[in-house]
């Protein structure tokens, strides 16, 4: 059943990091003005789209499952920076992007019985 859930939250990480990299590839209009407003310029859009693609495609194939969730958490950390460096503290984009974080991992910890292995949880 844990497999199971595990594959289920996996899923919703790539989907919505697989809808976030369109936004930013096919319709980067869309987020101009949040890209303006955290300093980056809109003409990145393509190349961050591209980066969160690679991202979530690792995440989802088994076998580089845990480099793809170490570059999600990477990039999802650079995300909630860049807000923090604008003074902005629990905004819902840092509390999304923090829940997706432990989505990331909680699927791959539920899905990988290796993982479980190196790091396990009694709960006692």
């Amino acid at each position: 059943m844990s497999i199971w859930i595990g594959r289920i939250l996996s899923a919703v990480v790539v989907i919505l990091l697989l809808a976030d990299a369109a936004i930013n590839l096919f319709a980067p209009g869309v987020i101009r003005a949040e890209m303006e407003a955290t300093g980056f310029p809109v003409n990145l859009a393509p190349a961050l789209g591209i980066i969160i693609a690679v991202c979530a495609v690792l995440y989802a194939v088994p076998k580089t499952a845990f480099l793809g969730a170490i570059l999600v958490t990477g990039f999802l950390g650079g995300a909630i920076c860049t807000h923090f460096r604008l003074g902005e503290f629990f905004t819902p984009p840092q509390i999304i992007c923090l829940f997706l974080g432990f989505a990331a991992w909680g699927g791959l910890y539920l899905r990988d019985p290796r993982l479980r292995q190196l790091m396990p949880l009694n709960m006692v």
